[in-house]
């Protein structure tokens, strides 16, 4: 099948520029001025932008899908198909999940995940945004080390994996009333159960290095690319020194300028962009980015901020796309382009892979958009977004 998308504003080769994009098949096969062929479907873009699609790194808000509620939990199935017609209306065709796999019960649970990574299996064919993973392990979650190093080399490949250490934070606010109650609900337990279960996973700290390094070469041997999250300064540089090339979601200034001295990726969250600062009161997204330390922007823990904080980005520095580094970052970052992303396209005048562009709105990363956001919020001067 054949497709022509004409009369639209098209990002090309960093700039804003009237164009048309015929597609044949599953190929891009020309952005510019072109003939429309006889039996091509027609797209008008009248008024609109055309824009590839947009590479998610991190997005953990397929948990609500899961447990829309404490303790109220959906099945996972019909979670991911509600988080793929999600991704794909927020202009999104390349989406890790953020998968967190803990000591915890409950949502973010082993147990948990097999069940995601399982319906991941059984529809990823059939849905609209290529979902990969990205495994974010605690690095605690001892008894998970076996799955989770056998999702490396799954069928679900390529993922990312992520060393996390939310447990020693937890350990430093275990005093926080109101931070240990949203943890207990989260994993369906007391507060007091939570604390006595911490205390219990804490006890074994001795054997995290092991694990991590266990892990760390079995990522290393298959060419999985590996993140590690929250840093400090010590923590980027322990985890570079096995392997992780990417720092996402730094908890300090020391540690994005040390990793990006050391030309590493740096990740942090759109909702920083829109909200105007981090909701935990780390590093300030916006920041970061005119001063050059961030590389990415990732969704975190709300979809539809990628778009959005391209535009507040540009009413404010004037570089859009520019600022952040477009998508090549994302899949840079990502250790390898996605099979469906258009950001080779955009600039190489061959034709590139755009698998399922326009299915079911879109694995081939094209969002069309009409004007501006605010950088002030969420107008949209010409009504709702179309895709």
């Amino acid at each position: 099948m054949s497709y022509t998308i004409i009369n639209g504003r098209v990002l090309s080769g960093g700039e804003l520029a009237d164009a048309t994009v015929r597609l044949d098949g599953d190929v891009i096969d020309t952005i510019g001025k072109c003939a429309t062929p006889r039996h091509s479907a027609v797209l008008d873009a009248t008024g609109l932008l055309v824009l590839p699609g947009i590479i998610d790194l991190h997005g953990d808000a397929f948990e609500r899908s899961l447990m829309p509620r404490p303790g109220i939990f959906f099945d996972h199935a019909v979670a991911l198909a509600e988080t793929d017609r999600n991704l794909v209306a927020q202009g999104i065709t390349t989406a890790y999940l953020g998968l967190t796999i803990s000591w915890e019960p409950g949502l973010r649970s082993l147990e948990a995940g097999r069940k995601t990574v399982d319906a991941l299996k059984t529809l990823r064919a059939s849905l609209a945004c290529d979902v990969r993973l990205q495994i974010r392990w605690e690095t605690f979650a001892l008894d998970a080390v076996e799955a989770v190093s056998a999702w490396l080399d799954d069928e679900i490949r390529p993922p990312v994996l992520a060393f996390n250490d939310h447990t020693t934070q937890s350990l430093e606010k275990r005093t926080d009333a109101k931070k240990i109650q949203s943890w207990a609900e989260r994993s369906g337990l007391t507060k007091e159960e939570y604390l006595s279960l911490l205390e219990r996973v804490a006890g074994r700290a001795d054997e995290v290095p092991g694990a991590i390094s266990a892990l760390a070469s079995r990522a290393r041997a298959l060419g999985v690319t590996m993140f590690s999250h929250d840093d400090r300064l010590e923590d980027r540089r322990s985890y570079r020194g096995i392997g992780a090339s990417v720092c996402e979601f730094p908890l300090t200034r020391a540690a994005i300028e040390d990793a990006r001295a050391a030309g590493e990726h740096t990740v942090l969250g759109a909702p920083n962009i829109l909200r105007g600062g981090s909701h935990t009161g780390a590093l300030t997204a916006t920041e970061m980015i005119g001063e050059g330390l961030c590389t990415v922007l990732a969704s975190d823990y709300y979809y539809p901020s990628q778009l959005a904080a391209a535009f507040n980005l540009e009413r404010k520095y004037g570089l859009f796309p520019a600022t952040p580094r477009t998508p090549q970052a994302s899949a840079a970052a990502a250790g390898s382009p996605p099979a469906n992303a258009l950001i080779s396209s955009w600039s190489m005048p061959t034709p590139a892979p755009a698998r399922r562009w326009l299915r079911r709105s879109s694995r081939a990363g094209c969002a069309i958009c009409p004007g501006i956001l605010s950088c002030k919020g969420w107008e949209l001067p010409e009504g709702s977004a179309r895709r």
